[in-house]
């Protein structure tokens, strides 16, 4: 399968269904009570990580993604059924972004998370529930509340342990594939490795275990998103550990300064992590060139080890220095788990009443935002004038009327409340 690590969908969740406007009709009973049922809610859209996806190409083909709307409810106080759930699968590891806002919407990291990423509308309440002693026969009902759309973008960012890091052709593949049970391609020519492998390295006299991932060779100008660099770095974030793998028949600590400057360009944050050098290809120099490109990688503070991932030499000890490094998962996540969206949904904004910029001596326009007036009146639409006092008597409840009163509303004015414009009457009932 072709290996995909970013992707841009469009989630749309389900409306919730209206209420019902009906009333109660039998033989002997032509004019009974109101008996209108609630609609049902709609379905949300949810990430879910999944063992057996390791790429976001599954959903390559398909950029929409909705759920089902809540029914209708019906008469005989019928409630509307709900929308089902809509689960989109994706590999472990997977960040889901605001494509306008940038913010974290779900990072998703272990098997069997969940996230939503858009809630179902409510359903709206049938006319049974707005009958009172002085209001028997409610000629309205509410209707459902639309479904959230939003644009994300999906970022795959692989989840291993350590990471292997270096140029082409610095042998990580084969490292991988010596310390490992993985089999990746390996040739010798730059760009083998197209996407991140991994592996799983043991130490079975002691029962522990660690995943590497051989990240694909970066290039100069990598952070800047050249070649498949930024494809490749993101990956690196979700290590607990990097190993700089460097040829010993190249210019090593070159090459090191080099690497550290992409990853910096990219994510300073990058270079706080743990990290370690393996000197590779060591059986191709003789000592005393291996011993020079040694001691000019000590000067940048790391640890150096000598390997051969074709003689084998090293390796041990590479493997030993790794679990000796590598920080627990439990500190990991505690300093990189990134700031999610909060679930809970947002309170309105505070309630505002301001004069408008269009008022004239003639006809004085006030404006209403926040407190969720303009939420609560488009469930009306449909029925507003049938609705009205039910809606006043609301307003009265919610202190909108006495915010009216203390802004200077006078009898006549227009109020204006998202697309809807009234004319605003004293009533002192």
């Amino acid at each position: 399968m072709a290996f995909r690590d970013v992707l841009d969908i469009e989630v749309v969740a389900g409306n919730g269904g209206d209420g019902s406007m009906s009333f109660h009709r039998a033989k002997y009973m032509p004019k009974g009570g109101p008996d209108g049922g609630h609609g049902g809610k709609g379905g949300s859209v949810f990430l879910r990580a999944v063992e057996n996806v390791t790429s976001l190409e599954t959903l390559v083909g398909k950029r929409k993604f909705k759920a089902e709307n809540g029914r209708y409810g019906e008469g005989r106080l019928r409630q509307g059924a709900d929308g089902p759930d809509l689960f989109i699968d994706v590999p472990v590891g997977t960040t889901a972004f605001d494509a306008d806002t940038g913010k974290v919407i779900a990072d998703l990291t272990t098997v069997g998370q969940v996230k939503v990423v858009a809630r179902g509308g409510s359903g709206g309440r049938g006319n049974s529930v707005f009958v009172t002693p002085t209001r028997q026969a409610p000629r309205f009902a509410e209707l459902g509340t639309r479904g959230e759309r939003r644009k994300l973008r999906l970022e795959l960012r692989l989840i291993a342990d350590v990471g292997l890091v270096g140029y082409p052709n610095a042998g990580k593949s084969s490292l991988l594939a010596a310390m490992s049970r993985a089999n990746p391609l390996i040739a010798d020519y730059p760009f083998t490795t197209l996407a991140p492998i991994l592996g799983v390295v043991e130490d079975t006299d002691r029962d522990r275990r660690f995943t590497l991932a051989d990240i694909p060779g970066i290039i100069e100008g990598a952070s800047e998103g050249k070649g498949l660099g930024l494809e490749f770095l993101r990956h690196i974030s979700r290590t607990r550990l990097l190993v700089y793998v460097l040829a010993a028949d190249r210019d090593p600590a070159t090459e090191l300064e080099a690497l550290q400057a992409e990853l910096r360009s990219y994510d300073p944050s990058l270079l706080e992590a743990g990290a370690l050098v393996a000197l590779n290809k060591t059986d191709l120099v003789d000592e005393e060139l291996a011993t020079f490109a040694e001691d000019e990688l000590a000067s940048a503070g790391l640890p150096v080890l000598r390997v051969s991932a074709a003689s084998g030499e090293g390796l041990v000890e590479l493997r030993d220095t790794i679990f000796d490094l590598l920080p627990s998962r439990e500190l990991w996540a505690e300093t990189h788990a990134l700031e999610e969206e909060p679930d809970t949904v947002a309170a309105p904004a505070p309630l505002s009443v301001t004069r408008s910029d269009a008022s004239t001596d003639e006809e004085r326009i006030w404006v209403v935002t926040g407190g969720g007036f303009e939420e609560r009146l488009a469930r009306f639409e449909r029925h507003m004038d049938d609705a009205a006092e039910y809606l006043t008597g609301y307003f009265k409840r919610q202190g909108l009327t006495n915010a009216l009163k203390r802004a200077g509303v006078r009898e006549g004015d227009t109020v204006v409340i998202g697309p809807f414009r009234f004319e605003y009457f004293e009533d002192d009932k």
